[in-house]
């Protein structure tokens, strides 16, 4: 980010004082692993170059003030009056992340933060977790506390659950605190347990493309929120923890008499076996042989779970059509971005049919973009 390179002078003329220092937290790319997290499943992503930076000192008289290079003005609330519903919109995520350390018990003052980010918003990348774990390790840092990089997560996780109210998983965060560079993180979300899973594409001759579809998102939080229902209310009536701990597909089908909920189960069972068989490829031949799961994950999350819109399905039919090995919705759906599995030579083709194929059903002009696993949240300064 080479905005970075101003926030100093950008934070003293905000709060009339200096930066201790600036951190940042990436944005993220699900490989495989779609609506699994909450689910207590295995989820695979990465850490994108892309991500959120964050110049912060602390304050001595209980006051957050927060502002952004991507909006006008600041935003202030008293440490007191920190609860959920105090701040709204950008500043949430930040406001969130206080309470919710100040809420385990940690002793956490004021702060004067100003954010950065070049995370396309919307795009289902993952900004509001970047957010959330740039103030994370940021307030860490400045106030003194030691809490693992794991612990951090949950902590990120709960501010967006409870003080922002939107119900994901634990995967954005884990992905924004936990990737390292040239790897996939491989982790269950129920142990918490990770791995670091080489994944060097260039000395395969192979790329990870990444198409914005610039859709807008279509009720998403909502949907979001209602398949989280269904799969616990799902989960209570097959006897089960979790989705996770189903055994015999098609069994625990024919236990639930509505088809909807049935096909949201075989998604997520589906889906974790998915997840799992990627990882085993990975391990043991070529990235390529893992695109055929990347198609096989996009038609469950379009057929079974129904979170693609046209823009999703037409993306991920271009480039299949144009030669990717596999393609696939990542993020929640309902919009955002489809990636593409494609050998590194046809990179521009592929991306180029599927600016075609939008052009010609009146869609928007979609972005790409490669995606480089990347280095999870540090301090830069």
């Amino acid at each position: 980010m080479n905005a970075r390179t101003t926030l100093d002078g950008e934070f003293e003329s905000a709060f009339d004082g200096s930066a201790a220092g600036i951190w940042a937290a990436p944005g993220r790319v699900n490989l495989i692993g779609e609506h699994t997290d909450y689910n207590d499943g295995y989820v695979l992503p990465l850490a994108l170059p892309q991500g959120v930076a964050a110049a912060a000192a602390t304050r001595s008289d209980g006051l957050v003030r927060m502002a952004s290079r991507q909006a006008d003005g600041r935003v202030e609330v008293r440490l007191d009056a920190l609860k959920p519903g105090a701040v709204d919109g950008w500043a949430a995520y930040v406001a969130g992340m206080v309470w919710s350390l100040r809420e385990a018990g940690h002793d956490v003052g004021g702060l004067d933060i100003l954010v950065d980010g070049d995370v396309p918003l919307g795009a289902g990348l993952s900004s509001s977790a970047a957010l959330e774990c740039a103030t994370a390790i940021a307030v860490s840092d400045l106030y003194g506390l030691k809490i693992d990089r794991t612990t951090l997560a949950g902590l990120a996780q709960r501010a967006e659950n409870d003080f922002v109210g939107m119900p994901c998983g634990i995967m954005d965060q884990s992905a924004s605190l936990l990737c390292t560079r040239e790897h996939l993180l491989f982790l269950d979300t129920r142990t918490l347990g990770t791995e670091q899973v080489p994944f060097d594409l260039g000395a395969h001759g192979l790329a990870l493309l990444v198409v914005d579809t610039r859709a807008p998102h279509r009720l998403v939080d909502g949907e979001y929120a209602a398949r989280r229902r269904t799969c616990e209310e799902a989960a209570a009536k097959l006897g089960v923890r979790a989705l996770r701990d189903v055994e015999g597909l098609q069994a625990a089908m024919d236990q639930l008499s509505d088809t909807v909920v049935a096909r949201r189960v075989r998604h997520v069972v589906t889906e974790n076996a998915r997840v799992l068989a990627t990882v085993e490829r990975l391990r043991t031949g070529s990235p390529r042989d893992i695109g055929p799961l990347l198609t096989a994950s996009h038609e469950s999350l379009r057929d079974d779970y129904e979170v693609t819109v046209p823009e999703l399905d037409k993306a991920v039919e271009a480039a299949l059509d144009a030669g990717a090995l596999g393609a696939r919705m990542t993020g929640g759906g309902f919009g955002g971005c489809v990636i593409a599995l494609v050998d590194a030579d046809a990179a521009d083709t592929v991306a180029g049919r599927v600016t075609e194929a939008f052009a010609a059903a009146g869609f928007n002009a979609p972005s790409s973009f490669m995606a480089q696993p990347s280095q999870g949240a540090r301090r830069i300064r």
